[in-house]
């Protein structure tokens, strides 16, 4: 018989719960069973759709016990229907791993329907924790060392992620589902006894970043410096216990440190004092009014925070003062800013302390946080590859700026599924670009739900399918290329063809305004030309490959009594064919080897754009009514490609399954530490290798069995080619890399990570 081992299973709350009713809220409490067989019940939160329990329970478990967390309407419970809000069901043994000493997992599931099929919606947040040094423990003193008071506005185990990524918003679970807190080392004293003896009851000992002890109450969820005795823990749970609705909707939420006593400082302050700052959130006395539109006003227990009517935001810092903050440097050291220099936070935007005493923001506009300055590009991690450094850093500031936020109000749009390109068309035009610039609100006609995010994503990538589809005659895939699109020249088969390419610029600059995803990807020369770059030789490939092989030829061979060609073109538009000139009088001009290489250009960016340049135009009018073109100019094509399609997911064995090797076998080395190293990659970097490969960082529907080539179907391939002391190189015309045959794996990843990450087409060809 498999052993059983303890574990507690804290119920911290539920968020989004369905309201049955149009006049009430429910009253929901959660009903908890393992294995059929042990059964423990939360509190009843009153009149609320996402409570708060935060209550611990301990249940003896095997790994392949079933956790089952069912939550009901308790004025409904005696019902027939019992009041059902929904269930998650969790194997104990996904969640957590029992043959640790030590483990805890924070998760928030969906919450799903039963067998009535009521309705159901909203998510559950708990924490499972097991640890065999504490499982003897009463169960209502139980908790982790690496739980965050509710009073930082964090659910318990987000101190764990912030490690990876910054503090959940405002409540908010973490944005991974699930996220592993590591056991932390034993102890002379847990952290609910000291050498007094034990804690009370709910009352936690921690030590700040510099070495300071406090003292977490998660009875009432606030902390403080002062070691809690019995009776003054009796009597500050009589008298100040604060609902989190309360805390919630109070001002902007305390850091998990606050300091009594903080010093004041004048301008000359030193290192340490600085660091000690940033963990306090201390700050220098300020003179004079406050600016225009601020106001200051006092919390119950009578802490002053500060309104910014011109923002509608909230925040402790007295905006005349001056406040420092700890940044990471590249040794992570320590580094003053002063603030005041940098100007407002964008409109929208908080800054926060987190439990580590790292300052992190908030954007209230997307309900996201980061960790890097929207003011300061130049503060994000350097850490990380400088190709991606850059794109970081330049979304950081793209998104910051003042054009880019979302308006006061709601744009509804209400489209039928069934005809979704003309209801789109219709509701998309008749509305200003200051009404798009409101939060979305979409809606499908005869559809339940109401758009929080899910519905505009569905949107968006239903509409692009529609958009781009080459029966509109609008746009065509490029060359013989199934998966990349670019402007159709014919397109004024249709008389409204301008209007229709101004409405898709403007979806296209929607989906960037609210970063929604477009499932469409366009040719390299599109994003050049939207860029305002100068087309090459090398962005015809993709057009049109015949031409492409052509004009190469061309350069590279001697065309004396060869070629007979002038300085312009034939074009055939519907029968009719006529003669243009690419330059003055190009049509007396001869191409010679001396002025081939004009000619190449000239007719390279003939053939990509001037055929299309009324239909380029109306897009990008129709873009730059959300996207000022300025601002977009921060990117390259590369980068921009991916703000409007994002990172398609690339599935490493189907790659693998459908590659072709020449010079190589599969078996051989060099070719499974090829694989090791895209396995390893992070998908940022696959998509890289992809679009330099390829093209493209898009993948065909049904995966890499119908990739193309400029000359129809093309498998990846892979051509033992080039000494090892030289980077790969790729040929897109063919889906191929030359890959040298390396003596080692650190070498084959260090020159393919050098290809990716620093070269533009790492050597293409």
């Amino acid at each position: 018989m498999t052993s059983r081992t303890k574990i507690s299973v804290r119920v911290i709350a539920a968020e989004g719960l369905y309201k049955r009713d149009m006049f009430r809220s429910p009253d929901p409490f959660a009903v908890l069973t393992v294995d059929g067989s042990q059964t423990q019940t939360t509190e009843t939160s009153k009149k609320n759709l996402s409570p708060h329990w935060n209550q611990t329970f301990q249940f003896n478990v095997t790994e392949n016990s079933i956790l089952i967390i069912q939550v009901f309407d308790q004025k409904k419970f005696k019902k027939k229907d019992q009041g059902f809000l929904g269930v998650v069901n969790i194997r104990v043994g996904d969640a957590i791993n029992l043959q640790d000493s030590s483990s805890e997992q924070t998760i928030a599931e969906e919450l799903k329907r039963s067998n009535s099929n009521l309705n159901v919606s909203g998510k559950l947040v708990i924490t499972i924790s097991h640890n065999t040094l504490e499982a003897s423990l009463p169960s209502d003193s139980v908790a982790s060392s690496s739980r965050v008071s509710a009073a930082n506005g964090q659910f318990p185990g987000a101190a764990a992620a912030s490690a990876a990524g910054p503090p959940p918003i405002g409540g908010s679970p973490p944005s991974a589902s699930r996220v592993t807190t590591p056991a932390t080392a034993p102890r002379q004293f847990s952290s609910f006894e000291d050498q007094l003896g034990r804690l009370p009851p709910g009352w936690e000992r921690r030590t700040d970043n510099f070495g300071r002890t406090y003292y977490v109450d998660h009875n009432t969820r606030t902390t403080t410096w002062k070691r809690p005795t019995l009776e003054s823990s009796d009597h500050h749970a009589a008298n100040s216990r604060t609902s989190i609705g309360a805390l919630l909707s109070s001002p902007p939420q305390s850091p998990p440190i606050s300091t009594p006593q903080s010093p004041q400082l004048t301008g000359g302050t030193d290192q340490s004092t600085a660091m000690q700052m940033a963990a306090s959130g201390a700050t220098t006395p300020g003179l004079g009014e406050l600016p225009p539109g601020w106001e200051q006003r006092f919390t119950p227990e009578g802490r002053p925070y500060y309104v910014d009517h011109n923002t509608r935001t909230t925040t402790w810092v007295d905006p005349r003062r001056q406040q420092f903050v700890k940044s990471f440097g590249a040794n992570a050291g320590y580094n003053a800013q002063r603030l005041s220099a940098m100007g407002p936070l964008p409109s929208g935007w908080e800054m926060r302390l987190a439990n580590t005493s790292r300052v992190y923001f908030v954007d209230h506009n997307t309900k996201t946080t980061t960790w890097d300055d929207p003011r300061l590009p130049s503060s994000l991690d350097q850490n990380v590859p400088q190709y991606k450094r850059d794109f970081r850093r330049k979304l950081v500031y793209f998104r910051s700026q003042p054009a880019l936020r979302i308006l006061p109000g709601q744009c509804h749009i209400k489209v039928r599924r069934d005809n979704l390109m003309e209801d789109s068309y219709r509701e998309i035009m008749r509305q200003t670009p200051e009404d798009l610039k409101k939060r979305l609100m979409i809606k499908f006609d005869g559809e339940e739900g109401l758009d929080y995010g899910g519905v505009s994503r569905e949107f968006f990538q239903q509409l692009s399918h529609e958009m781009f589809n080459p029966v509109y005659c609008l746009f065509k895939y490029a060359s013989s290329d199934n998966y990349t699109l670019q402007i159709n020249p014919d397109s004024g088969v249709n008389p409204e063809h301008l209007s229709y390419f101004k409405f898709i610029g403007r979806t296209v600059g929607l989906g960037v305004f609210h970063r929604r995803f477009l499932d469409a990807f366009f040719v390299g020369a599109m994003y050049k030309m939207m860029l305002h770059k100068k087309i090459v030789l090398q962005d015809l490939e993709s057009v049109d490959s015949e031409m492409y092989k052509s004009l190469c030829w061309l350069l590279e061979n001697d065309i004396t009594s060869i070629i007979f060609e002038t300085f312009s073109v034939e074009v055939d538009h519907f029968g009719e064919r006529n003669t243009v000139d690419l330059k003055a009088k190009g049509s007396d001009i001869e191409v010679t080897n001396e002025n081939k290489k004009e000619f190449v250009e000239l007719k390279t960016e003939w053939i990509i754009s001037r055929p299309i340049e009324q239909q380029f135009k109306a897009f990008m009018d129709g873009f730059n009514e959300l996207i000022p073109e300025e601002l977009v100019q921060v990117f390259d094509e590369k980068e921009l490609e991916l703000l409007i399609g994002g990172l398609s997911e690339i599935d490493v064995e189907d790659w693998k399954k459908h590659t072709d090797y020449r010079g190589y076998q599969e078996s051989d080395e060099v070719i499974q530490w090829f694989w090791k190293c895209v396995a390893e990659w992070e998908s940022d970097q696959r998509a890289r290798l992809l679009q330099f490969t390829t093209g493209t960082s898009r993948i065909p529907v049904n995966g890499f069995k119908d990739l193309q080539g400029s000359d129809g179907p093309r498998r990846f391939t892979i051509e033992k080619a080039g000494d090892p002391d030289q980077l790969p190189k790729s040929h897109t015309c063919f889906n191929r890399v030359d890959l040298p045959p390396y003596k080692d794996y650190e070498s084959l990843k260090k020159k393919l990570t050098m290809a990716v990450e620093e070269t533009v087409g790492f050597g293409q060809e």
